[in-house]
């Protein structure tokens, strides 16, 4: 005598059919929730070195200086080859999700450092050491919550994407703002511009400009602001009559600071001194490469 099939077994193979086509599609959307900003030789600014610092923390050996140059495009290639990707040297969505080392309390190493740079980028104050501890934990849940993802501490996927790709308005470190977009981030921060001319005009010496400042440049004083304490007022940006160079005012790389009691005082206690530029200005950097120049009635600051 035969058994009787099963009920499971006797469904209709097309019902069985459309379970696992809409399991794969929901498994397909979730993961097509998350964007991510696509990265090449020439590229520049946080994201960029947010991919070397992974790459190093992976085991790779390069410099980490937020510039997509060659050696970079080498060594994103050979990462690339060894985790079965296109090797065509470019940071685009599938490498991203390859790439990011998922942190959290306790775990230490360049991945930490780079959390920790993104996460001062947008709004906290962390000291970037490397070292994912309570506060920093603390941080993701905030920048967690404020994304809508679910707040566990835990710097995963979902959270690099909106830490790269969902920076909101002005877009990634790297790009470029327009006037409005620079003032209004500077203004929700409390940090004030002046200008001799008080004007904006980027072509005008006497002017204050923010036009075609790199996001990344704005979101460096907002977390120096943060992590100091200390009043901040803008004199200098992007316009005309600063020193030219790759890393120059007129680029977006630079701001001038008024000098204060309290910002003079913060950078001699909490950098570390580089010595005399070429026109004698003192020098120091902080933690994460930024430079600090005293130039007498302002502070000039490169954010890389």
């Amino acid at each position: 005598m035969r058994k009787p099939v099963p009920l499971f077994w006797r469904v209709s193979p097309l019902f069985v059919t459309a379970i696992v086509v809409v399991l794969f599609g929901v498994v397909l959307t979730a993961h097509a929730a998350r964007t991510w900003p696509t990265y090449q030789s020439g590229s520049s600014g946080e994201n960029v070195r947010s991919i070397q610092y992974m790459l190093v923390q992976r085991g790779y050996s390069l410099t980490v200086d937020g510039q997509f140059g060659s050696g970079t495009a080498s060594v994103v290639k050979s990462f690339q080859s060894t985790n079965g990707l296109s090797v065509d040297g470019i940071v685009g969505p599938q490498t991203w999700e390859k790439l990011i080392v998922t942190t959290q309390n306790g775990s230490n190493g360049s991945a930490v450092t780079t959390l920790q740079r993104q996460l001062n980028a947008h709004g906290a104050s962390l000291t970037t050491d490397g070292a994912f501890a309570p506060a920093t934990e603390s941080a993701v849940k905030s920048f967690q919550s404020s994304k809508g993802l679910s707040a566990d501490g835990i710097a995963g996927l979902d959270t690099w994407s909106q830490l790269v790709g969902g920076s909101g308005s002005g877009g990634s470190n790297g790009d470029k703002l327009s006037q409005s977009q620079a003032a209004s981030l500077l203004s929700s921060a409390g940090i004030s511009v002046t200008s001799s001319g008080g004007c904006t005009d980027r072509n005008n010496a006497s002017c204050t400009s923010l036009d075609q400042i790199r996001r990344g440049t704005i979101d460096g004083v907002i977390a120096f602001k943060n992590q100091s304490g200390c009043a901040i007022t803008i004199t200098g940006g992007t316009e005309t009559g600063h020193a030219g160079g790759t890393y120059s005012h007129w680029n977006g790389y630079k701001v001038d600071v008024a000098h204060t009691t309290c910002v003079t005082n913060y950078i001699h206690s909490h950098f570390t001194y580089k010595g005399l530029r070429s026109d004698g200005a003192p020098m120091y950097d902080d933690v994460s490469g930024n430079r600090y120049a005293d130039e007498g009635s302002h502070w000039d600051i490169t954010y890389y």
